[in-house]
C-alpha cells in the first residue's frame, strides 16, 4: 500500500525546517563586532529618508549615551513644539551624507571600546568612528554636541 502524500512531504520539510533553522543560528547579528555595527548602522542610515521603522531600526544600534542624547533632543522639541517625537526621529537623514563608498573597515578593539576605520578607494576617503560593547553588543557611539542647558525666561516659571 503506497503512503498517503502528507506522509512523503514530511520528512523533507521536516529536513528542510531543520536546515532553515541551523542555518539561522550559525549567523552572528550584525553588531556581533565594532565593524559589523558601523557597517550596518551605515546601511541602516542610508534607508533613513523619513521611514520611522528605518530611523528605529538605525536607532537600536547606537550606544546609550547618543540614544540617550537624542531622546533628551525629542523630549525638547515635543516641549517647545507641543508635538510629540520619538527619539529615532531625530535622526535626520539630509545630515547623514556618505562623503565616499566604504570599501573596508577596519576594528581596533581595546578592552570595551573600538575604533573603526572606515576606508574607501581614494587617499583622503577615510573616517573613523566609535563603538562601544554594551548589552552583550557592540554600538556605534556617535559623537552628538552636548545639549546646551534649558534656558528658563524670568515670569515663565
Amino acid at each position: 500500500m503506497p503512503k498517503p502524500l502528507s506522509a512523503c512531504l514530511a520528512a523533507p520539510l521536516l529536513a528542510a525546517t531543520l536546515l532553515v533553522t541551523a542555518a539561522g543560528c550559525n549567523r552572528r547579528p550584525v553588531n556581533a563586532s565594532p565593524d559589523g555595527a558601523v557597517r550596518e548602522l551605515v546601511e541602516r542610515l542610508r534607508l533613513v529618508n523619513g521611514d520611522p521603522a528605518a530611523a528605529k531600526s538605525a536607532f537600536e544600534l547606537l550606544s546609550k549615551r547618543a540614544r540617550t542624547n537624542l531622546a533628551e533632543r525629542a523630549q525638547r522639541y515635543s516641549a517647545a513644539s507641543g508635538k510629540t517625537i520619538a527619539p529615532e526621529a531625530m535622526i535626520v537623514p539630509s545630515r547623514f551624507v556618505v562623503r565616499f563608498e566604504p570599501q573596508r573597515y577596519a576594528a581596533q578593539i581595546s578592552g570595551n571600546h573600538a575604533l573603526v576605520e572606515i576606508i574607501g578607494l581614494g587617499p583622503g576617503d577615510r573616517a573613523q568612528v566609535a563603538c562601544v560593547f554594551e548589552d552583550e553588543a557592540w554600538r556605534v557611539d556617535l559623537p552628538f554636541p552636548p545639549l546646551p542647558p534649558v534656558q528658563v525666561r524670568p515670569g515663565n516659571n
